[in-house]
């Protein structure tokens, strides 16, 4: 019987960035979530110069753990898959690459943010450099540009072309969301039921590598509480009410499931001439298709009931522009922007120089002079520092709405 030809590798818009990572800094990260697709990045830089271990085979980890020195020892060019399982490394790698500072020696890989660590932090600082790799992007799933945010602050205006993606179409992508194993899934049952067996993988042993924590088993619940929140204010004493935690220790099982890449908060845009800015973050999960089968968002409820469509819209805007942001040479920060008012912007986007783009996302096909009030305010406040304010909705054409304001269609996200 003849074998299936390979499917094709989808490009990831990274790689260039660890390429040239690897040729001037001694150690290179490669964090995300797990099953994003670091492995099979991570084993393209592999080879006779490189050897590849990975700490998920239990006899590697078990020899990390126990001789994490004896273990680099004699190491020259090494790629280390999923390194937080074996914390120790980190040290004994420092002293490696003190020793030998030839760039390219360590290529690690990790499904929990060591960079938010501050003992790793510390003990790698200027010797590592941190590349962020979520799963796919729709601009890699479509082999097209993703440059909308290079070229918005380079002052250029939106623009859509014949391949605006809106409707059920938007629905259906939004549901999926960006895991390469879901992506692979025909049905959405199949798609749900890798989703539930990948989180309880997470929550059952990742999480043990990176933390200790006394009621393991609140940590599920945890997560649905706060699928039900994604998309608002953060509230530690909402979500430990909920499962008789206390807001501190909701606080704590909150930091963990963000430092495992499930949940990311959003900080407020901060700005010493408006006193009524709200200034708590916001909560977002960093996959959509995750999120939506935590709520069991199916695409036919949701074609009824935009309102809960627009929460796991603003997840996944969010998460696509932290992708785009991952591979732009430009150095981004994100926020949002709200008042005690409740005016608000989705997202507030500034670059080194504090020029700012501000995205506010509608799941309507409708937009209307309102719905610009936030990045009018913005706009006034910051003066000659805004670019462009967008608000990005389930359109297939541009509108202008004033000077840099533009209603404009989500697909920009990966048509630009």
């Amino acid at each position: 019987m003849d074998k299936l030809p390979p499917k094709p590798l989808i490009d990831r818009k990274v790689c260039p960035i660890v390429e040239t990572a690897l040729a001037d800094t001694r150690v290179v990260l490669v964090a995300g979530p797990r099953q994003a697709g670091k492995t099979t990045l991570a084993r393209q830089f592999a080879g006779p110069d490189r050897t590849y271990f990975t700490l998920d085979d239990a006899g590697t980890l078990d020899a990390a753990k126990t001789d994490p020195v004896g273990f680099i020892r004699g190491i020259n060019r090494a790629v280390i898959d999923e390194v937080q399982r074996a914390p120790e490394l980190i040290l004994a790698i420092k002293e490696s690459v003190d020793r030998n500072d030839t760039p390219g020696r360590f290529l690690l890989t990790g499904s929990a943010n060591l960079a938010t660590v501050p003992a790793i932090a510390d003990s790698l600082a200027g010797r590592m450099a941190v590349v962020s790799l979520l799963p796919f992007a729709q601009a890699e799933i479509r082999s097209t540009p993703g440059r909308l945010l290079d070229r918005l602050f380079a002052g250029e205006e939106p623009v859509a072309d014949g391949n605006a993606v809106f409707g059920s179409d938007l629905l259906n992508i939004v549901v999926r969301g960006g895991y390469p194993e879901v992506l692979r899934r025909t049905t959405p049952a199949r798609r749900v039921a890798w989703l539930e067996d990948y989180v309880a993988l997470i929550l059952d042993r990742d999480v043990r590598d990176i933390a200790n924590i006394d009621q393991l088993d609140r940590l599920p619940r945890l997560l649905d509480v706060l699928a039900e929140h994604a998309g608002q204010l953060v509230n530690h004493s909402s979500f430990g009410a909920a499962l008789g935690l206390s807001s501190v220790t909701a606080q704590k099982y909150l930091a963990i499931l963000e430092r495992l890449f499930l949940v990311k908060t959003l900080p407020p845009w901060s700005n010493n001439r408006l006193s009524r800015l709200i200034k708590t973050p916001k909560l977002h999960f960093l996959d959509s298709g995750l999120l939506a089968a935590l709520r069991e968002d199916e695409v036919d409820a949701l074609r009824d009931n935009r309102t809960r469509f627009g929460a796991l819209l603003e997840s996944f805007v969010f998460s696509e522009f932290l992708k785009l942001a991952s591979w732009s040479e430009r150095r981004l920060t994100f926020s949002h922007y709200r008042t005690k008012d409740k005016d608000e912007v989705d997202l507030v986007i500034e670059d080194r120089r504090g020029r700012i783009v501000g995205v506010e996302i509608k799941a309507s096909a409708t937009v209307r002079a309102d719905d610009f009030r936030g990045l009018r305010q913005l706009q006034a406040t910051v003066g000659d520092r805004f670019i462009r304010g967008l608000v990005l909705h389930d359109h297939d054409r541009v509108t202008p709405f004033g000077e840099k304001l533009q209603a404009a269609p989500l697909s920009v996200l990966w048509t630009m």
